[in-house]
This record gives C-alpha cells, structure tokens and sequence, in this order.
C-alpha cells in the first residue's frame, strides 16, 4: 500500500547527511559586520568602487576654506583617493579672505575642460591659512608661501613634487589658461604604459 512508499521516502531523505553549515567551517567575525554609514570623517579603502562616503570625504575636500578642518586627516582622505584612482594631489592654500582664492576656483569652475582634466589626474584639496587657523603645523612641512592661493603638487603618497607660486599663471585680473593648463599637464600622472 502506500504507507511502505512514505517511509521509505521519508527514510531515504534522512539518510543524507546534511551539508555543514557555512559557519561552521569559517566562524563569522563579528566585528565586520558593521552596516557601511556614509560617515565622511571615515575615508573608506573600497577598492575601485568609491562609497558614497568616499566620494563625500573627496568633495568636501575641495568645497571651501575652513579654518575648522584638520589637513592632516583631509591628506590622508587624499592620498586614500589618489592611491585608488591613480592620481596625484594638489594643495590649495589659501583663506575665504584671498580673493585670488575665489578667483582660481571661479576660473576653474568655469572651463569644463580645464575641470575634468583636473579631476580626471588630482585630487584638489583646499588648506585653509586664516587669522583663525594658520595650519602652521601642518605647512611647517612645506616650502615658504609668499602669496595666496598657493599650490603644492604632491605624489599619491603625500611626498612633495612641486611648489607652484601662482602670480606666474596670472594675466590682468585673472588666470592665464594656456599658463595653467600646462603647469596641471606638466604635473599630472605619466600615463599609464
């Protein structure tokens, strides 16, 4: 009848032994399981694929002047950024006070191709120099500045390539754009092979 049949159906799928859990053979690690927070103080290392909190922590870099923001964990945000995307880091120095300052970020913002040869090859990172915060420590590292804004080019590990007086890339009330793109050409990246 159909009783035998059941049993040895329900039989046969007891004499398989069960697969060992996953978990047993590698015990989970707790500590990794953090749900990712776009926390931008956190410079996350995602491999090629930046987190909305990398790219977060990158664009505040770059957004203003702020005598409240520590260059030194915004470098380390920077050498994380340039490491990953193959580029090197350009230092702004300068205040809200430098019009020069708001100029070279106006000229920049305004020749699209000037801006995405910038990004495609730095990452831009403003350090404010203010009567509120001189960031003395932190430019103690560097050459002299004689005038504002001021740029250093940096390798993706921090090391200094070069110190860049910006009254050479001036014209009349502005910036020379022929003068500027060959000095962010000249420091770029080489090309990879």
């Amino acid at each position: 009848g159909m009783l035998p049949l059941l049993l040895g159906v329900l039989l046969a799928g007891c004499s398989q032994p069960p697969a060992p859990p996953a978990e047993k053979v590698q015990p989970l690690d707790t500590s990794e399981q953090k749900v990712p927070v776009a926390d931008v103080s956190q410079p996350v290392v995602s491999g090629n694929t930046p987190a909305a909190a990398d790219i977060a922590a990158v664009a505040a870099l770059n957004a203003q002047f702020d005598p409240a923001r520590d260059p030194v964990a915004d470098l380390e945000t920077a050498k994380v950024e340039a490491r990953r995307g193959g580029k090197r880091i350009l230092l702004d120095v300068g205040g809200q006070w430098c019009s020069w300052c708001h100029l070279l970020d106006a000229f920049v913002a305004g020749d699209a191709e000037i801006r995405s040869f910038r990004d495609a090859n730095y990452v831009w990172m403003k350090v404010n120099y203010s009567e509120d915060n001189e960031n003395a420590a932190f430019l103690s590292r560097f050459p002299a500045i004689t005038g504002y804004p001021h740029l250093f080019v940096l390798e993706a590990d921090g090391q200094l390539l070069h110190s860049q007086f910006t009254g050479e890339l001036e014209k009349g009330k502005g910036y020379d754009r022929g003068k500027f793109f060959a000095f962010l050409r000249q420091w770029a990246p080489p090309a990879a092979p």
